[in-house]
Order: C-alpha cells, then sequence, then structure tokens
C-alpha cells in the first residue's frame, strides 16, 4: 500500500487544474506528501504517546520504545522506503543525538534527565532517545524524495560543514564559554541567504527560502518537545514539580539542529547531485 501510495504521490504528469481547484489540491497533496514524510516520526511518537508508563509485559518503557524504534527502522529499510546508505545517514544522527544526550543529562550539567528506569540505559540515557535526532534526518530524506527537492544557490559544502560543526559544538560549549548560538544564526543566515529550496507538491515546481524551512521544521520540533514532556518521557528541571510549556527559546535551538541535520542529509551521493553550488 505505501508503495502504491508513493507512486501516486511521485507522479508528476500534468493535470489541468486552475484557479482555487489547484490551490486546495497542491495544498491538500503538501499536506499528505508532509504526513508520509513523517512516517518513521509518526510511528515512533505513537509508541511513545501509547506505550503506559508503567512499560508493557513487565517491560519497562524506555526498554518498549527502542524496540519499537529498532522494528520501525528496520522496516522501513526491509520495505525499501530507505536505503542503506540513508540508514547509515541516520544512523549518524542517532550516534550525534545521543553523544549530545549523554552531556546534557551528565550530572554536572543537569539540562533534563530522564526519570525512569530501563535496562537499556547507558549513562543515564536510554538508547532510543538517539531515535528522536534520527527521525529529524529520516523525515527530511523522506521528504526529498516524495517532494522532488532540489536547492539552487546552496552555500560551498566545506563552509556548511563547518558552521554545522560549530552548531554542534555550541551545544557543550555553551556551558563553559557563552551561548553563541546567535552569532551562529547570523552566520547561517549569511551563508543561505540565496538559497532557495524548489519543491513539487502536486505537477508544477513551487519555491520557497531554505532558511524559512529550517525555522519551520525546528517549530514542529519544538511542538514534539512540548508533547512529549507533558507525557513525561523526559523532563527539564522546571517541569519536575508541574508540568510547563518548554521554553520558547529552545525552538531556536532546534532550528540550528535542523541546519546541522541537514548538512548531513545534503552529503548523501542521490541527495548532492540535485545540489546546485554558485561557483
Amino acid at each position: 500500500m505505501l508503495a502504491a501510495l508513493d507512486d501516486h504521490l511521485t507522479d508528476d504528469r500534468p493535470r489541468t487544474l486552475a484557479g482555487w481547484r489547484r490551490a486546495v489540491t497542491e495544498f491538500l497533496y503538501f499536506g499528505i506528501k508532509e504526513a508520509r514524510s513523517c512516517l518513521f516520526v509518526g510511528l515512533f511518537f505513537a509508541a511513545v504517546f501509547l506505550v503506559p508508563r508503567a512499560g508493557l509485559f513487565g517491560i519497562a518503557r524506555y526498554d518498549v520504545l527502542l524496540v519499537a524504534a529498532l522494528a520501525i527502522q528496520f522496516a522501513m529499510v526491509a520495505m525499501k522506503l530507505e536505503t542503506w546508505d540513508e540508514l547509515k545517514a541516520v544512523s549518524l544522527f542517532h550516534v550525534v543525538g545521543f553523544a549530545l544526550e549523554v552531556f546534557k543529562t551528565s550530572g554536572a550539567i543537569g539540562s533534563w534527565s530522564y526519570p525512569d528506569a530501563a535496562v537499556t540505559k547507558v549513562f543515564g540515557v536510554p538508547l532510543f532517545a538517539g531515535f528522536m535526532y534520527a527521525a529529524v534526518g529520516s523525515y527530511i530524506i523522506q521528504a526529498w524524495r516524495l517532494f522532488d527537492l532540489r536547492i539552487r544557490h546552496h552555500p560551498p559544502h566545506a563552509l556548511a560543514a563547518i558552521i554545522a560543526i560549530l552548531i554542534y559544538a555550541n551545544f557543550f560549549t555553551h556551558h563553559y564559554i557563552g551561548d553563541y548560538r546567535w552569532y551562529l544564526a547570523a552566520c547561517a543566515l549569511g551563508l543561505y541567504a540565496r538559497t532557495t529550496v524548489i519543491f513539487r507538491p502536486l505537477d508544477r515546481d513551487r519555491r520557497m527560502p531554505l532558511l524559512l524551512a529550517f525555522v519551520l521544521i525546528g517549530f514542529f520540533i519544538w511542538l514534539a518537545e512540548n508533547i512529549s514532556t507533558f507525557f513525561g518521557v523526559w523532563r527539564y528541571p522546571n517541569q519536575l514539580g508541574a508540568w510547563s510549556a518548554v521554553h520558547v527559546g529552545k525552538w531556536s535551538a532546534w532550528s540550528l539542529l535542523v541546519v546541522m541535520t541537514f548538512t548531513i542529509v545534503a552529503n548523501l551521493k542521490h541527495v548532492k547531485a540535485r545540489i546546485h553550488v554558485p561557483e
């Protein structure tokens, strides 16, 4: 069924639509493609919300979530919804995210915590946590195919890699030498100011600034973070007594993390061929 759906969604034969009918149809297909791109995200977070805090069948919640995430990921590869090369990129997101989680939850930092017990906790972080970062990479990979994405006026790959590394490093170093996220955001703004993403909701190409895409994706991750903390998957220090909304400043942090994630995806061989870097 998914293969048939994907064939239909990627069928870009011209449609005889005009006016409000075209606008409504393109908007509908845009929403369907977005939902389909979020397959891993949707299934993973469905498990997050549906698995009781007490776990299932005597297995701790965090351990059940790890099994669910692995099953979803390998099912996507088996169904050829992701290639092995794409799985390697998603695995890199997992490693990068898990390393950040270990640092942020350490006793010296304590930015947030995972309060429940689990067999699959390493350095106080459940192994499933890395999949929350991998989910962002999976979304970008799926969207690239379904929307037939092409990038125009991308900055030189070396400069994009440097800013991505600095963004990641700042998540660690801001605890010691100050938070430079806004300086890094200004650098990213300069690098990607002319960059445009071309996408195809239905049968015609549409364009939007790539920077806007980074901000929008960051916003929806921030919403998902609010939902996850509400259900107690993890907690910030100010949420230990009673839940409160995640500070809106996290939106900027997530948007910068999306820049880093995008940079990793952009270096996949079949993706890089669709990126135009001006000489």
